[in-house]
């Protein structure tokens, strides 16, 4: 079970914060393609690159909407990836992620999306082990709050499937 909540933001949170706030400390900086063969349910395939390491292949299956969605994912080889993504027929969508560190435990993730098309924007998770733990976390720090004031977890339309969809069929 994936459980996450969902903003829409501008930009890399370090270009939200003031002077005086300390650096949100980056665990993790990756590089992304990914592919939609269904949406609901959805079926995709990612790259996932993290600096010089050799890239890992996922397949992934989910299901259902909103903050609680069925989730299954393993790893594929290459040469699959590689024929499924013909499959596909249409061009992957790029995505770099970096994970921060919050104060309170959690990661956020935020996703520069489709960088060098129309259509790029910029998103952040976190996921968490509850529903409940979910809806009650909230971002201790002002900037932070500000940061995340534009949540569309429950709102239609804000998934990587529906992205695909508008932009690649």
């Amino acid at each position: 079970m994936e459980i996450e909540r969902k903003w829409l933001v501008n930009g890399w949170p370090e270009n939200a914060q003031s002077a005086e706030t300390p650096k949100l400390p980056i665990l993790e900086t990756q590089e992304m393609r990914q592919g939609y063969i269904s949406v609901d349910p959805t079926v995709r395939i990612r790259e996932e690159k993290n600096g010089t390491e050799e890239p890992v292949y996922i397949l992934c299956f989910k299901s259902g909407t909103g903050i609680a969605r069925e989730e299954i994912e393993f790893p594929i080889e290459k040469k699959i990836f590689q024929k499924l993504e013909k499959l596909i027929g249409l061009p992957l969508v790029p995505k770099i992620r970096k994970t921060y560190q919050l104060s309170d435990g959690c990661r956020l993730e935020v996703n520069h999306v489709d960088a060098s098309s129309k259509t790029a924007f910029w998103y952040a998770e976190i996921e968490y082990g509850s529903v409940t733990e979910a809806r009650a976390w909230s971002p201790k720090e002002t900037w932070l709050a500000s940061y995340l004031s534009d949540e569309v977890t429950d709102i239609p339309g804000y998934s990587m499937g529906a992205y695909w969809i508008r932009t690649r069929k």
